[in-house]
């Protein structure tokens, strides 16, 4: 099948990409926890989907809709087990970006009559603090907190910056650009003891280090 789409179903680059260098005069790519080639294991899986079984996993009134809906509840399963997770708590999105959004912006919203305090670390990705500036801009208090010389959160300021009227709490799992690792556990039994929402972006956890959501007792977790 991949042969036959190399020799047969892959348009030509349009004149604006075949400016681009060679192989040989390219610099090497190596930021790949921000993105990485398709793993061929990935692509053989996928190849079904793209040509043949395309439906709309929410028509459920063709053979194709069966099919790709079908396809849909077994990611969604193995998803879960992955992190230890119930498959409806399994809510798939375009990626972390719109799900950080999703989290941060709609517990806020949701809680705005009565708390409107949002609590993230200063080194959070670029969409966890583009929402907060957005719920800033809203009239929400939001408190940056910052990191020890070891780049981690502390618990203990933590504990400390929580108001009665905090809404949320986002605290990233496994930090994109360092690669500290937060004590996520630790974090989440705050936040259940005083009551607030705790967020954490693991896009860069998720498949490199163990997870258990039951463990964590995170609220909303992204990946």
């Amino acid at each position: 099948i991949r042969q036959h789409l190399t020799k047969s179903c892959i348009l030509p680059c349009s004149k604006s990409y075949s400016t681009l260098p060679g192989e040989g005069k390219r610099p090497i790519y190596m930021d790949f926890q921000a993105t990485t080639p398709v793993d061929p294991r990935v692509l053989d899986a996928m190849l079904p989907y793209f040509i043949g079984s395309y439906g709309n996993p929410h028509s459920r009134t063709h053979m194709y809709g069966w099919e790709c809906e079908k396809a849909v509840e077994v990611a969604r399963a193995e998803v879960a087990e992955l992190i230890n997770a119930d498959p409806k708590e399994i809510i798939f999105t375009s990626g972390a970006t719109e799900s950080n959004n999703l989290s941060i912006k709609g517990v806020a919203r949701f809680y705005r009559s009565t708390k409107r305090h949002i609590i993230a670390s200063q080194i959070e990705h670029k969409c966890v603090l583009d929402s907060c500036r957005a719920m800033e801009s809203e009239g929400f208090k939001v408190t940056y907190l910052p990191v020890q010389k070891n780049g981690l959160v502390s618990p203990e300021e933590l504990e400390k910056a929580i108001q009665p009227d905090t809404a949320i709490v986002s605290i990233m799992a496994v930090n994109n650009e360092i690669g500290v690792t937060q004590p996520i556990d630790e974090i989440s039994r705050i936040c259940k003891a005083k009551s607030v929402f705790f967020h954490t972006d693991a896009a860069q956890a998720v498949g490199k280090i163990p997870i258990d959501v039951k463990k964590t007792e995170c609220r909303l977790d992204v990946y």
